[in-house]
């Protein structure tokens, strides 16, 4: 009898038991809630809503590529909030997938399922992504798949993988540029472990360069040609203060770390106490231990450097969880004996607890903030605007021209056919903007409708977006609010299609 003619072992799990199907389950879920909650938008899914009107090599200081998928997802669901749920949480439930994939490299099921769902408590991915979140969800998927890959690259070297690498590694970078500090530490440790070394130099290594730069290749011409665009808003959040910023950019680090990393950590530690450090380590594959080791003391380095060298003084949790992402995978697999521990029921029931509590937290979150007397943007009432602009006499189509951002993404999935431009004082010429696009829907043979929002109204902008002008005013009651809450304001003008003709 042939290996072929061998019979294949059955697994005695129901399929229903499979990580999988509870994954998909779980991500399901979260956007049933999302698009239940509320058809207004938060600040980066207005965003999105926002510039996925159109495919361009760049959107200012985000790379592409979520902006890319938000355009593919839309031509088939059209712009909503549907579109945007579904297409977060499949990122999240591949980068859950990808982390279990990279565990069982090293891991039993029980140590794997452990190392991707550990993901959901990591705050600024396990809780901030759900509330409001794009590019960082993509960002650690990618990182995920490239963990995974270069795990398996090292157990069995084969071309195909150079260049699946190379791929995800590219899409990365199309992801967030962040990545690109990911890759070079994730590389410079995985090269200087023997074993590692060796397999990543083997046959088709060069599969993995070379189809990274052709996914990137496009972007980083536009990039080149837009590098102030693209850089200047990242660097002023990081609130580079060379001169003085010393203490206030290492307590920032330590915050960023510990709120990264500090739930996971409690967690683990209530579940499995002293097994930690109890007895000497057995590593699943000591090789994997030390690129894990020296990769997390070259991802400390750069972000020392960035303090001490470039002035750095203000770190977010959003930038740094795809960096950090690997280190229950790295914990798990350094202890690959807690899988058998007697208190691993304790792990996997304080998941489970959480995943719950998140999504019961990402229902009523609107609610809650209502109840406080502190409006959410998920308050506001789009589908009541929508219909009362078209009450008004708003057709659904031309251009809108919104005071800001949320206002521009929120009516863009009330008005699918119309082209929604933001021009937000502070960020671009309020006048000469408004001018472009008015003049835009003339040559277009269209009308144009000039709105804003007065919780969100800059002092002056009327005066410079239509001086003169009697806007119009819309008043509606804010959704989930306690009582006593002051309606939500819109103000606006709606100019038909050759009205100034007339």
């Amino acid at each position: 009898m042939t290996a072929l003619d061998a019979p294949r072992a059955i697994d005695p799990r129901p399929p229903i038991a499979h990580p999988l199907v509870w994954l998909l389950a779980l991500a399901a879920a979260h956007v049933a809630v999302r698009v239940a909650v509320s058809p207004a938008l938060k600040w980066d899914e207005a965003e999105q809503m926002l510039w996925s009107q159109q495919l361009q090599l760049g959107y200012g200081a985000q790379p592409p590529l979520y902006t890319w998928l938000q355009w593919g997802v839309n031509q088939v669901l059209g712009p909503g909030v549907l579109a945007l749920a579904l297409l977060k949480h499949a990122l999240l439930a591949l980068a859950y997938a990808l982390m279990w994939l990279a565990g069982r490299a090293l891991l039993g099921p029980r140590g794997a399922w452990w190392a991707a769902a550990s993901l959901m408590l990591l705050p600024p991915l396990g809780w901030y992504s759900i509330r409001d979140q794009t590019h960082t969800v993509l960002v650690a998927a990618m990182t995920c798949g490239a963990w995974w890959l270069l795990l398996r690259i090292v157990q069995r070297p084969r071309p195909a993988d150079f260049a699946w690498l190379g791929l995800v590694c590219g899409l990365g970078l199309l992801a967030k540029y962040s990545f690109a500090l990911v890759a070079g530490a994730m590389l410079a440790a995985a090269l200087s472990v023997p074993e590692a070394r060796r397999a990543l130099l083997g046959r088709g290594w060069w599969w993995a360069p070379a189809v990274g730069a052709l996914v990137v290749a496009p972007h980083a011409t536009w990039l080149l040609a837009h590098l102030g665009e693209a850089t200047t808003g990242t660097l002023g959040k990081m609130q580079i203060q060379p001169e003085r910023g010393l203490g206030k950019g290492l307590l920032s680090l330590l915050d960023v770390y510990a709120g990264t990393l500090g739930l996971w950590a409690l967690i683990a530690l209530w579940a499995f106490r002293s097994a930690w450090w109890r007895g000497p380590a057995a590593p699943a594959e000591p090789w994997a231990q030390r690129v894990f080791a020296r990769y997390l003391l070259l991802v400390a380095l750069a972000l020392l450097g960035m303090v001490l060298l470039a002035g750095v003084t203000n770190f977010k949790g959003r930038w740094v969880v795809p960096l950090l992402c690997m280190v229950p995978l790295a914990a798990f697999a350094a202890r690959p004996e807690l899988q058998s521990h007697p208190r691993g029921g304790r792990f996997t029931g304080a998941v489970v607890a959480l995943a719950l509590v998140m999504l019961a937290a990402a229902g009523v979150r609107p609610w809650f903030s209502g109840l406080r007397g502190q409006v959410d943007e998920l308050n506001h009432p789009a589908a009541a605007l929508g219909e009362a602009l078209r009450a008004a006499g708003y057709d659904g189509q031309g251009r809108i021209v919104a005071a800001d951002h949320m206002m521009a993404g929120m009516l863009r999935t009330r008005f699918p056919r119309a082209t929604v431009a933001a021009c937000t004082a502070g960020e671009e010429d309020v006048p000469a903007c408004v001018a472009a696009n008015a003049a835009a829907a003339r040559a277009a043979g269209t009308g144009w409708l000039l709105i804003s929002r007065d919780d969100r109204g800059e002092p002056g902008w009327w005066r410079q977006a239509a001086p003169g002008a009697a806007a119009s005013v819309i008043e509606l009651p804010l959704r989930m609010v306690r009582a006593g809450t002051p309606p939500a304001v819109y103000r606006y003008v709606w100019h038909p299609a050759g009205a100034e003709k007339k």
